[in-house]
């Protein structure tokens, strides 16, 4: 249903008329994950939610480790979970642009699509480190994405990617990581 008419039905129960999907992704940093992202919402019709714009905004001054990140990130994730259940429910498709590199991270994506109804997709980006770390490089020259990672960073933060397994109940979809961006 459009969402112009959920507008003008308000108070009334709109069913939607599609099932919505929880859109999630795998790769490691500049793989390729928020550019895959941008197009999946883009084609899908769906609400990005991207982790990096959210910590950029609430916790500037306070992400200069990887533990600063895992700190502030729970507390990102604390808050955003019942919103994103809520717009799943609702019908509406969602692109969640956060890291899904650990198995941790993975169990709290699978819990958000618990009783809403949803579909989901993990899309896997394989993009060997190569091609990372030069995309790494670019981003941070161009300076237009809210972190640096330094190349040290890189092999610090991939020493912990771990890729999802189908046994972790995903619908998992692949993809070769050599998309522009």
């Amino acid at each position: 249903m459009p969402t112009a008419a959920r507008v003008l039905n308000v108070g009334k129960k709109v069913m939607p008329t599609r099932t919505a999907t929880l859109h999630l992704l795998c790769g490691k940093i500049a793989s390729g994950k928020s550019t895959l992202a941008a197009k999946l919402a883009a084609s899908d019709g769906a609400l990005l939610i991207a982790e990096d714009d959210w910590l950029a905004a609430l916790f500037p001054e306070e992400l200069a480790k990887p533990k600063d990140y895992l700190r502030c990130s729970t507390k990102l994730r604390r808050v955003m979970a019942p919103h994103i259940r809520s717009i799943l429910k609702s019908g509406l498709s969602v692109v969640l642009d956060f890291q899904a590199n650990t198995v941790e991270s993975r169990l709290w994506m699978l819990g958000l699509v618990e009783g809403t109804g949803a579909a989901h997709q993990m899309h896997v980006l394989t993009s060997p480190d190569e091609v990372c770390l030069a995309r790494l490089r670019q981003r941070n020259a161009d300076g237009d994405h809210p972190f640096s990672v330094s190349e040290e960073q890189f092999h610090q933060i991939t020493r912990f990617f771990v890729p999802p397994t189908a046994e972790e109940g995903f619908t998992l979809v692949f993809h070769d990581g050599q998309l522009p961006g």
